[in-house]
C-alpha cells in the first residue's frame, strides 16, 4: 500500500500532515473539535507517524487503560507482516520491540481534569521506524530499530496505519464484550518481561509502577530528535 492509498474504514477519518509536521500535537490542538476516531498522519517514509483521538466513557484514572487496547492493536498490525523468527514484544507499558530491537513506541495525552471525571478526549500517539537512516547495509547493525533491519519488506507506513485501524476495531470490540481482563491477557501474552502483573486499574499490580507517571515520560521517545531511540 503507498501513501496515496491509504483509505481508512469507517469510522475513522484522516488528516494528513506534511512530513515536518508533529501528528501528536496537532491531534492534541483538534481533539475538542474533531471528535472520537480522528487520525492524524505526518507523511514520512522513515517513520510511520500518527495519532488517534478516543472519546472515553471512563474516569481519567481507568481511561488510560486504553494505551493497552493501542497496544495490542500495533502488534498485531506488525505481527501478520513480521518474520516468523522476528517476535514482537512489548515493554510496559509504551514501547514496542521486533526481535528485542525497539522500534518504536506509543505516547498518551489528556486534557487536565479530575482523576474521578471522564475526560473529554485523549489522544495516543505513535511511531514506528519502518527505515533506517544511514545505517549502513541491511543487517549489520540489527539492534538498530528499524523495520527494515528486522527483515520487514517494504512494510510502508500507510500500511501501518491501515493494519492498526483495523485491528484496533477488534481490540475494542474485545473490551466492549468481554472487558479490561481480555484486553489485559492479550497485552501480558506480548510482555517481554513475564513476570510483571496489570491491575485492573492499569497500574503495575503489586509493584511501584503508576501508569499515569509511566505515560508522562515516554520510555522510547527521545526528546532531542522526536523519534524513537536508536
Amino acid at each position: 500500500m503507498s501513501n496515496q492509498e491509504l483509505i481508512l474504514p469507517p469510522p475513522f477519518s484522516l488528516i494528513a500532515l506534511r512530513e515536518v509536521g508533529d501528528a501528536f500535537r496537532h491531534a492534541q490542538n483538534i481533539a475538542a473539535e474533531s471528535g472520537a476516531g480522528t487520525i492524524v498522519w505526518t507523511r514520512r517514509f522513515d517513520i510511520a507517524e500518527f495519532a488517534i483521538v478516543l472519546e472515553p466513557d471512563e474516569p481519567l484514572r481507568l481511561s488510560r487503560r486504553a494505551i493497552y487496547i493501542c497496544g495490542n492493536a500495533l502488534a498485531d498490525a506488525l505481527s501478520v507482516h513480521a518474520p516468523p523468527e522476528h517476535p514482537i514484544t512489548l515493554d510496559w507499558p509504551d514501547a514496542i520491540r521486533v526481535d528485542d530491537a525497539l522500534v518504536g513506541g506509543l505516547q498518551m495525552a489528556w486534557p487536565q481534569s479530575s482523576e474521578d471525571d471522564v475526560p473529554d478526549w485523549l489522544v495516543v500517539g505513535i511511531m514506528i521506524r519502518t527505515v533506517v537512516m544511514r545505517a549502513g547495509e541491511a543487517g549489520l547493525q540489527p539492534l538498530l530499530g528499524g523495520l527494515d533491519e528486522q527483515g520487514f519488506e517494504e512494510l510502508s507506513p500507510a500500511t501501518v496505519i491501515d493494519g492498526f485501524s483495523r485491528y484496533l476495531l477488534r481490540a475494542m470490540d474485545d473490551w466492549n464484550t468481554e472487558g479490561f481482563s481480555t484486553v489485559r491477557r492479550f497485552w501480558l501474552d506480548r510482555a517481554a518481561k513475564k513476570t510483571i502483573r496489570i491491575a485492573d486499574d492499569g497500574d503495575l499490580d503489586g509493584q511501584a509502577g503508576s501508569l499515569r507517571d509511566a505515560l508522562a515520560r515516554p520510555s522510547w521517545h527521545d526528546p532531542e530528535t522526536g523519534a524513537p531511540w536508536p
